[in-house]
């Protein structure tokens, strides 16, 4: 079955048909309903490689992530499938191991065979992202460069209400465990606790960076008592969760002792012993958002989101509490 077929049904030009099928946001709403009705009675199916050859395009978006097994990412994959299979669009995973070097590589093999990407937490320098652009529609997801569209989750303010928390715990000495250094929300977030001490007048300490995996949170928690610090903000849940397990075995109190905050609230944060004190953002909208705005590109419409920010709020658990009495 092709589109010729479904143009003897409907009476329109087979040009009209392809556009219906292939970009339907340029074809007026009665006319592609006609079409699609009539390739569903006819059950057609596209080949998605001609339509490649042919038009250049094929409908399938590649969503590079740093760590697929982070589940952070869940969230965010689910959003942006969604979105996607409402618009007819596949979706292609690709794991970039928080690697720069496999990003590029990564990028570079797939960018023949995707309509648009987008770059969750990229670990490029901004200058590289800005050079996709030129080839691929972008948006990035909690990673900003000049020009780019992105969709940021305001984990900035979050630790900020994070330091609020604790201050107002009666702590003075808080820790940020520091995540990867390539890592653009890493920095950002460091620079948001920076200030937040600042303003009660204290000065704001890191330790790392670490890597952003659970495995990490144990030398992060060796090195967190080293500090004398009576609170930590960790720079994500997995850090966090290996953090209070390792205290845990060390025979620390959480948070009698030490209190530790976390960051993203992904599945099982509230699993943990203690439950953990940590920073709750929108990731699965953050995915919808971002594909929404890619396939504003890619139907060459005119585009009124170039940033979109999506607010946080700290969610309190038992891992945070009264600063100890020293």
């Amino acid at each position: 079955m092709t589109i010729n077929d479904i143009a003897a049904r409907t009476g329109f030009a087979a040009s009209t048909v392809s556009r219906a099928l292939s970009r339907p946001g340029r074809v007026n709403r009665v006319t592609r309903e006609r079409i699609q009705a009539a390739a569903r009675e006819l059950n057609y199916v596209p080949n998605v490689p001609a339509r490649a050859l042919s038009s250049g395009r094929t409908a399938t978006v590649a969503v590079l992530v740093s760590d697929v097994t982070n589940p952070f990412y869940f969230g965010l994959i689910r959003g942006a499938q969604h979105e996607l299979r409402a618009a007819g669009y596949a979706q292609m995973l690709v794991d970039t191991e928080d690697s720069p070097e496999l990003e590029t590589r990564l990028l570079s093999t797939v960018r023949q065979s995707v309509d648009g990407v987008i770059l969750a937490a990229s670990r490029l320098p901004g200058r590289a992202i800005i050079g996709i652009t030129a080839e691929l529609p972008v948006v990035t997801v909690n990673r900003n460069a000049p020009g780019v569209r992105s969709v940021v989750i305001d984990s900035p303010d979050g630790v900020m209400q994070a330091v609020e928390h604790l201050i107002s715990l009666g702590h003075r000495q808080v820790v940020y465990v520091a995540g990867p250094s390539c890592s653009w929300a890493n920095e950002a977030r460091w620079r948001a606790m920076r200030t937040a001490m600042a303003k009660h007048g204290l000065a704001a300490t890191r330790i790392g960076p670490f890597g952003a995996s659970r495995r990490s949170g144990s030398a992060a928690a060796d090195a967190l008592l080293n500090t004398g610090a009576t609170a930590c903000i960790a720079f994500n849940d997995l850090i966090a969760i290996g953090i209070l397990r390792r205290l845990g075995e060390r025979g620390v109190d959480v948070p009698g002792e030490i209190s530790v905050v976390g960051c993203d609230d992904i599945f099982g944060a509230d699993f943990c012993s203690p439950p953990l004190t940590t920073l709750a953002a929108p990731v699965e909208q953050a995915g919808r958002v971002a594909v929404s705005m890619l396939l504003e590109q890619n139907l060459a419409v005119r585009a009124s989101r170039r940033n979109v920010i999506l607010p946080t709020h700290l969610t309190v658990r038992q891992s945070s509490g009264r600063a100890p009495r020293r």
